[in-house]
């Protein structure tokens, strides 16, 4: 069985690699072996452990693909997926309310994330 919120991470850091710097596929594996040594369970949104990681782009990315996946998950069976629109509307609600300061690129960061988590969870299963 597949990790769609670290197979999304996975894309997206490939896809943001050429920006934001070559090590962002490594670090982003780190933040997703890290996830699983922490108290949470997978998919759980821990806006406080972002923060104190400094806000780095492979935190970030795998939060957003938590939070996400979440959001997507979240919905009755019978309804249909939420846009894009919606998720991110969503992300920056929640991080807006947990006073998350976010870094320069943020917003391409959230987008890449959802592109690829809706993508995921359009796969068969």
């Amino acid at each position: 069985m597949t990790d769609p919120i670290a197979d999304a991470a996975r894309s997206a850091a490939v896809i943001l690699a050429p920006g934001l710097g070559p090590n962002l596929p490594a670090e982003v594996e780190a933040a997703l072996a890290a996830r699983h040594t922490d108290e949470q369970r997978p998919g759980q949104y821990d806006p406080l452990a972002i923060a104190s990681l400094g806000i780095g782009a492979a935190s970030l990315i795998v939060s957003i693909a938590q939070l996400a996946w979440s959001i997507i998950s979240d919905q009755p069976k019978h309804t249909t997926a939420p846009s894009p629109d919606v998720i991110a509307r969503q992300i920056r609600i929640t991080m807006r309310e947990q006073d998350i300061p976010l870094p320069p690129g943020a917003e391409r960061i959230t987008d890449v994330v959802i592109t690829e988590i809706t993508r995921q969870a359009s796969q068969p299963p």
